[in-house]
Parts: structure tokens; sequence; C-alpha cells
């Protein structure tokens, strides 16, 4: 480690001391070194098995059925994930008292695998460990959808009311998630020191919590191996991996 990286470590550990509510939001890049891929690296999985629209999933049963098999063959790629150091610092974080919960773009459910309850992690994007009904909003497990799958060749339906049953993602031209936009909204609003990890904060509308906590008044840092829009915005950036930061914050 650098004698600048410890420098840049010492800063954040001594702002997150003196923050009264901070707020953590996550990307991809927390997920990376649990074997989750980064959906923009070259050659990523992700593109080869890109999520169906969500009007075409909707509207065809035939998207539906490849749907589903894309998301099973990117289950099967990152079978075994684990919550990385960076997962284990934020969660020490949220156990400290000063960070109330974390805003995440990521679907992985490492968070909660890291020790955090389901309160405690805001989900713009959703969670692809389970699926949902469309029409009612009954929770189905993913094992019991993949064998239905397996061995009918279609995604089953809902078994409460026959509805269809999508990961509960959010899909490319689905809306957004009211509740955890308003919870992610009120928690921006509330901390002085905004703390990213991970994310190259071009996904909007994801990416416009942490400028909108530095408009209004928080200090904002920034923890990715790449630049990133806000840098020139942010009271601290800090490129490096993001494990090797936030294991500091591990008791």
């Amino acid at each position: 480690m650098t004698e600048s990286l410890i420098a840049s470590i010492a800063t954040l550990q001594d702002m997150i001391q003196d923050a009264r509510i901070v707020a953590g939001f996550t990307g991809a890049g927390i997920s990376t070194k649990s074997g989750i891929p980064d959906f923009r690296s070259p050659d990523s999985p992700w593109m080869r098995n890109k999520p169906i629209p969500f009007e075409l999933f909707l509207q065809s049963p035939k998207a539906r059925r490849e749907a589903w098999r894309r998301k099973f063959t990117m289950d099967d790629h990152y079978r075994g994930a684990r919550p990385s150091a960076g997962h284990i610092g934020f969660a020490s974080l949220v156990a400290s008292g000063r960070m109330p919960a974390i805003i995440t773009q990521n679907i992985d459910g490492l968070h909660q695998e890291a020790g955090l309850k389901e309160d405690q992690v805001i989900e713009l994007h959703g969670n692809g460990t389970y699926a949902r009904c469309l029409s009612c909003g009954r929770r189905h497990e993913l094992d019991w959808v993949r064998y239905q799958f397996e061995r009918n060749g279609d995604p089953p339906e809902c078994i409460a009311c026959g509805g269809i049953l999508k990961s509960a993602t959010i899909s490319f031209g689905q809306a957004m998630p009211e509740e955890p936009m308003r919870q992610a909204q009120k928690l921006t609003a509330a901390c002085d020191l905004f703390l990213v990890a991970g994310s190259s904060l071009v996904v909007f509308p994801a990416a416009a919590f942490p400028a909108f906590a530095k408009e209004n008044g928080a200090r904002l840092v920034i923890v990715n191996r790449e630049p990133t829009p806000l840098d020139a915005s942010a009271d601290l950036v800090i490129h490096a991996e993001i494990g090797e930061v936030f294991s500091k914050f591990v008791p």
C-alpha cells in the first residue's frame, strides 16, 4: 500500500468520525472481487446474456422463456459468490451506527449476506435472488421457479394468482421502485457525508443521488478504480481497490 493511499484512508476515517450521518452508495465494483462481473467490462457475460426489455418481457412468452434462460445462465456463472472485503467493511460501518443504510445499484444480495438486515439495504435496481409476481407481488424462490422451468420448458405462473413471474430486478424500461427511491432520497437529504464505492456514476437516476447530496451540503467521497464524472466535485477521491480501502474499517 502506497503512502498516498494510506494517507487517503486516514483522511476518510477522519471524515467518517466527524460525520453525523453517513450515506453509503455502492455499485458493481464492490462485487467484482466476489466473482460477479461488471456489466460494462470487456467480454462481460452480461453482454452475452443481456436482460430482456420489460415491455418485450410482458408481451411475449418467447421473450419470457429467453429471459429466464439468460437469468439462470448468469446465476450459474457466479454461483457461490460470497461477500467481498468491501461488503464486510460497509457492514462494519453500518454496525458502528454512523451509516443507517446502504443505497445500492447491485442486485446480488451480497450486502445482506455480509450481515445487513433487509431494512439496512436500499436496493434501487431490485434483487436477483428471488422472483415476484408482476400482478400480486407474491415472492417466489428461484429454486422452485427453475425446477418448473427446466421440467416444463416454460416459466411457471404465480401460485397465488396465475400472474407473470419475473426476477425481482428492475429491467430496462421498467419503472424504478417507488419505496426504495423514496428511502434513498430521504437518506441522501439527511446525510452530511455521502460515501460512494464501486460505481461509475453513469447510470441514472441512481447516479443523481451523490450529486444531490453534494448540492445539499454533504461532503462527497468516491472510492473507485476508475475516474467518474463526479470526481471533480468530490471532497475526496480514492482510486484503489475497494477491499483494500474498506478492510480498514473492519474491527
